[in-house]
């Protein structure tokens, strides 16, 4: 390559060619400069002009989701002093990073009051929200695997909280046990595996409102018992009451699912006492140390 008395490289348009070639294949201004010696930036950036640069040279920026949160911030109105509290960068960032925005209008000293106490509420709420979250991550880490004798102590209580229970006057000794949470309905029918119940024993039924959707419904009970939804009894569908201001109205409403469990006088006895002992084994407190 030839260069002249000022300097300059002589044949422009075909250097670059070259750089372009080479930077579409992919390479770096460092791969380019090295391939085709040129060590004039000012020359580099004319030769690589209008050229991307590929992805893969290209590096995160730290400051890019505080740079997207200032611009949202000040959509929303706040001055920068105020989004400079809430992100904890400088002014003159901000001010980089915003200027092109329309300046938020003037509140009244009200108003700002008001935006600030709702700001604060915010950042209470996110933070209590955080608290909350950890705690339940602490207490799930904590319960490790339970062992057949600890499923039979829960699956008993669980049961004698929401099954259906015998009573002297009414004698239902079966085991029949109905809800609308998919996590317990798991958790009963692990129980019930740890029992011995066979699958073929188990009854499923459906209840749900009649405006609801009653397909979508059983196609998810199902998939939570691991069952076909052919294996379900005809649903039971509850009337609807124009007078009624029904609030399981959401996507998120599957109406309940019941298990019923056939030939299950013996088990429905051993829960009940089993239940029973859990209560006698339960220690009392010490009346004496207690103030």
């Amino acid at each position: 390559m030839t260069i002249t008395p000022h300097g300059k490289y002589a044949d422009f348009e075909t250097l670059r060619e070259q750089a372009v070639a080479l930077r579409r294949e992919g390479l770096s201004r460092r791969q380019i400069r090295d391939r085709i010696h040129v060590d004039n930036n000012d020359l580099l950036n004319r030769l690589l002009d209008g050229e991307p640069a590929p992805e893969w040279t290209k590096r995160p920026n730290a400051k890019d989701d505080l740079h997207a949160k200032a611009r949202e911030l000040r959509l929303q109105g706040m001055t920068y002093d105020q989004i400079q509290v809430e992100l904890g960068c400088s002014k003159g960032s901000i001010s980089l990073w915003v200027r092109d925005l329309p300046k938020p209008e003037r509140r009244s000293p009200t108003e700002q009051a008001r935006l600030a106490g709702q700001r604060r509420w915010e950042h209470e709420n996110a933070r209590r929200d955080e608290e909350r979250e950890q705690a339940k991550r602490s207490a799930f880490a904590a319960v490790g695997q339970l062992t057949d004798r600890e499923l039979l102590v829960a699956g008993t209580a669980l049961y004698w909280a929401e099954g259906g229970k015998d009573k002297s006057y009414s004698r239902r000794e079966a085991l029949k046990f109905i809800n609308s949470d998919p996590n317990v309905i798991k958790l009963y029918l692990r129980w019930l595996e740890l029992l011995g119940v066979s699958r073929d024993r188990m009854r499923f039924r459906v209840y749900i409102h009649e405006t609801a959707n009653v397909v979508a419904a059983e196609k998810f009970w199902a998939d939570v018992a691991d069952v076909d939804v052919s294996d379900f009894q005809s649903t039971s569908l509850k009337k609807h009451n124009p007078k009624t201001n029904r609030k399981n109205t959401s996507d998120q409403y599957q109406g309940c699912l019941s298990v019923y469990v056939t030939r299950s006088a013996d088990l429905y006895r051993r829960m009940e006492g089993t239940w029973y002992g859990i209560v006698g084994a339960a220690p009392l407190p010490d009346q004496q140390n207690r103030t």
